[in-house]
């Protein structure tokens, strides 16, 4: 009976010590789930970090690309301003030569009235010699005249024995 008491006791510890080393070994299952959760909570934070690390070298990338084609797109801007400008410097040159011209044509135009006025009175003093005379207009009348008539051309030339030019 003292061995089978003895047995019993031991049993019972052994039964204790069972459970005790089953609780150990739930919470040690439940801290090694617990440790590879966060574990692979950690490889899913690497993984995703990996992810947005690419993307974000992507979008320098494209910004970057965008930032070249912006400059190109500038430097073309300023080169067809410079353009317009050099254009527009140009024209104004040439509109100032035109204008220099007609009012040269206008003074010519003018002048040629004049000498035409001349020559018929010439004409008129020998054909009537003594009859009445006409008065000679000066060229500031004539450029005044034809000044502010642009483009108008003069009267067809009244003598056949000169060319109007």
């Amino acid at each position: 009976e003292v061995q089978v008491d003895e047995l019993q006791r031991l049993l019972a510890g052994m039964e204790k010590e069972h459970r005790s080393l089953l609780l150990k070994m739930k919470e040690g299952e439940a801290e090694l789930a617990r440790l590879r959760s966060v574990e692979g909570d950690k490889l899913a934070e690497q993984d995703r970090s990996a992810q947005l690390e690419k993307e974000v070298a992507m979008l320098r990338e494209k910004i970057h690309h965008l930032d070249d084609m912006l400059k190109s797109q500038q430097r073309k801007v300023r080169q067809m301003i410079e353009q317009l400008q050099n254009s527009k410097t140009v024209i104004q040159a040439k509109d100032a030569v035109i204008q220099e011209l007609k009012e040269r044509v206008a003074y010519l135009e003018a002048e040629n009235l004049e000498m035409h006025d001349r020559i018929e009175h010439l004409i008129e003093k020998q054909v009537s010699r003594g009859g009445h005379s006409s008065r000679a207009r000066s060229k500031s009348e004539y450029v005044s005249r034809y000044v502010g008539s642009r483009g108008a051309l003069p009267p067809a030339c009244l003598c056949s024995r000169f060319i109007c030019r």
